[in-house]
């Protein structure tokens, strides 16, 4: 499991708040296929929220622990019935070759731009 300092959940707290939850468990509760695509987001995103539809407490913070134990994530919050599940990516997606720029303009085309 991932531990986090304060500063660093304070930093990623911010950042969740815009975030939509990705992720739903349902009554099942947490199955091998809701941990698959937990995996799966957790490989293009860094951090995503998880809505539990579970009532109580103890059991959605026992979600939040084994999810952690289980994919070396890291609790940023807890709040209601929504979880925050941070892991760093295992390397930077790489940007876009930048596509070649068209012909230069004219003289003409560059004076008409004063």
């Amino acid at each position: 499991m991932l531990t986090l300092s304060v500063s660093q959940r304070l930093e990623l707290k911010g950042r969740a708040h815009a975030l939509k939850p990705i992720v739903m468990i349902g009554n099942a509760g947490l199955t091998p296929a809701v941990l698959d695509e937990i995996e799966r987001s957790l490989k293009s995103h860094d951090l995503l929220k998880v809505k539990v539809m579970h009532d109580e407490r103890e059991v959605r913070a026992g979600m939040l622990q084994e999810i952690c134990t289980l994919l070396k994530a890291g609790a940023v919050q807890h709040i209601g019935k929504t979880l925050v599940i941070y892991r760093p990516l295992e390397k930077p997606i790489a940007k876009a070759p930048k596509r070649p720029r068209g012909k230069p303009l004219t003289k003409k085309q560059l004076a008409g731009r004063r």
